[in-house]
C-alpha cells in the first residue's frame, strides 16, 4: 500500500470526527481554496497572532478548523499537533521529521492538488462510509 494511504487509514482517518471527515469531504468536492497545502495555517503561527481568527488551514487543520469549529490560529495548531501526535502514537513512529505523519503531510503538501483531490475524496469516503457502517 502507498505510505500516505496507510498512514491516513491506519492512522489519522480513525482519529478525525466524522465532522471533521464531513468537512473535508465537502472542502475536497467543491475545491476550497480555504485547503490549503504547504502550512499549516493562514495566517502562519510564525507572524505572532495565536488569537487571530484562521483563514486557511491544511488538510489536518481544516477538520479541526471547519469540522470542530475551532476559530484561532492557536487552537487549529494545537489540534494540528495533538492529532499528528496521536498518528505517530498509533503507527509506532517518534514524532520527528520522519514521523508516520510527516508521509502523509508531505504526500499532501507535494503533490499537485487535482491529484490531492482524486486520490483523498475516495478515501474520505471510505472512512465516513466505514464509521455510517459501525453504527
Amino acid at each position: 500500500m502507498i505510505e500516505w494511504r496507510k498512514v491516513w487509514r491506519e492512522g489519522l482517518a480513525p482519529l478525525l470526527s466524522t465532522a471533521g471527515l464531513e468537512a473535508l469531504r465537502l472542502g475536497l468536492v467543491v475545491d476550497d481554496p480555504r485547503l490549503i497545502q504547504g502550512a499549516t495555517t493562514t495566517p502562519s503561527p510564525l507572524q505572532g497572532v495565536p488569537n487571530w481568527p484562521v483563514e486557511a488551514a491544511c488538510v489536518v487543520g481544516y477538520c479541526g478548523w471547519q469540522g470542530e469549529h475551532l476559530k484561532t490560529v492557536a487552537e487549529v495548531e494545537e489540534f494540528f499537533t495533538r492529532i499528528c501526535s496521536k498518528v505517530d502514537q498509533r503507527l509506532g513512529e517518534p514524532a520527528d521529521f520522519h514521523s508516520a505523519c510527516h508521509w502523509f503531510l508531505k504526500w499532501y503538501d507535494d503533490t499537485p492538488r487535482d491529484e490531492i483531490r482524486r486520490q483523498l475524496l475516495p478515501e474520505v469516503n471510505r472512512t465516513l462510509g466505514s464509521a455510517q457502517g459501525a453504527h
